[in-house]
């Protein structure tokens, strides 16, 4: 054997050093609280405790399997070398799948040239902030809501925070918003909605729609910019009776140059690892998008996009695994919701909001101001902590832009079981006995 020469040890010198080199977007830029609340919960499940972990807006693929009919197509593509690089935009097959699809399930037809393939729904959103959005631009969105504020920062944008309260089912109204649209450029609208699970009423979305699209009408006159709405429906299938979930051009036909839709296989398939989405817009925007994601690289790989062409297109197929999967999702849904709602009824300072669609759960622990152990509860933050020591993880809304220590907090049921709910609700009354 030759002999070879020890590895050469790396000195990266002063940290502070190279950070204070990078960028002042990145240097002003907060990582993912998700992320970070994620990274604990590994650590204790790690000790051999019990937690109910409700905190990852994701599936375990236990309890929540992808489609058997697109599981196995992935593997009949990958067996057929489908390994290379697929078009930048998308398979051709699977964009006029996801026509199809739309057009079936939520009765508006695209152009084939309105659809644009990617790697999942982040890409799309940081697409559209960066394609429609120049530094200064004013961005309109609700709190809670996913990563809004972080893609502003990355954008350079002037953020107008519209706080959306339990009275509206944490979504925005005409009336708050409608004072904000002289100076937007973007709205970004959400649902269901991510971390609420609450849906928006057809006729406040259309009330919306409407409005943007005559503030529209006058800026053609005055020559400004228009006004875009980013429309995140990634939950759109994930919708529980009496609600109902509506495409924002179905509603109002005369949005369509104006609206940018978000939607994938993420959440209403179970396949978040698939890393398939896809964005619908006006042909002459997906054009510029997609040449701007054309040199991020967003798109999605080519075996899963050729699966989901098929499945798409098999309407029995994609029918039954709607009705298993929501049977699941709605079972673990009214299971918290009760199990919170039996506590209200007992007298325990918690609230929780029935549950509309997508796979979360809006709850609130009134404890700021009580006592726990003989100290005094302040914050949001400190009740995450009593709960995941009672083995209960969950997010704060402060995770989703609310800067009020209001107690909300998102619970997503997408990694848990029915078993594992019933067990943590005698630890959750425990902790609240203790609390004075």
């Amino acid at each position: 054997m030759t002999a070879t020469a020890a590895p050469t040890q790396l000195d990266f010198g002063n940290p502070a050093d190279l950070t204070g080199s990078l960028s002042t977007m990145v240097k002003g830029m907060r990582g993912s609280v998700i992320l970070g609340i994620a990274g604990e919960v590994r650590a204790l499940i790690a000790t051999g405790r019990p937690v109910c972990n409700f905190t990852v807006g994701d599936f375990d693929p236990k309890q929540f399997p992808i489609p058997a009919e697109l599981r196995e197509g992935i593997v009949r593509a990958l067996e057929a070398g489908e390994t290379n690089y697929p078009p930048s935009d998308g398979m051709p097959s699977f964009r006029k799948a996801v026509v199809e699809y739309v057009a079936r399930d939520q009765g508006v037809r695209y152009p084939v040239d309105s659809v644009h393939i990617t790697c999942g729904g982040r890409p799309i959103v940081y697409g559209a902030f960066r394609c429609l959005i120049n530094p200064g631009d004013t961005v309109l969105y609700s709190v809670p809501s996913w990563n809004n504020d972080h893609y502003s920062h990355i954008s350079g944008a002037k953020s107008v925070e519209i706080v959306a309260g339990r009275d509206t089912g944490f979504q925005p109204t005409l009336a708050q918003l409608a004072p904000h649209f002289a100076a937007a450029k973007l709205l970004c609208l959400c649902t269901p909605g991510n971390p609420t699970g609450t849906v928006m009423e057809p006729d406040v979305l259309k009330s919306i729609l409407e409005a943007v699209v005559e503030e529209n009408a006058r800026r053609a006159i005055t020559g400004e910019s228009r006004l875009f709405v980013l429309f995140d429906q990634m939950y759109g299938a994930l919708v529980s009776p009496p609600a109902r979930h509506a495409h924002p051009v179905a509603l109002v036909p005369e949005s369509a140059p104006f609206v940018i839709t978000i939607d994938g296989v993420s959440k209403s398939f179970a396949g978040t690892g698939l890393r398939v989405g896809w964005v619908m817009a006006a042909p002459a925007v997906i054009s510029r998008m997609k040449d701007f994601l054309g040199h991020v690289g967003t798109w999605a790989p080519r075996a899963e996009q050729i699966a989901t062409a098929a499945f798409l297109m098999n309407a029995a197929a994609v029918a039954a695994f709607r009705r298993q999967m929501d049977a699941a999702l709605r079972a673990r849904l009214e299971a918290v919701f009760h199990g919170f709602d039996a506590l209200k009824r007992d007298g325990y300072p918690v609230d929780c909001i029935h549950p509309q669609g997508a796979i979360y759960l809006s709850l609130r622990l009134n404890l700021a101001g009580r006592t726990f152990d003989g100290k005094r509860i302040e914050s949001n933050e400190e009740i995450r902590w009593l709960l995941l020591d009672a083995g209960c993880a969950v997010v704060p809304f402060q995770a989703f832009g609310l800067k009020d220590e209001t107690g909300w907090f998102r619970l997503s049921v997408g990694a848990v079981s029915l078993a594992d709910i019933a067990d943590a609700f005698p630890r959750i009354r425990s902790l609240l006995d203790q609390v004075r």
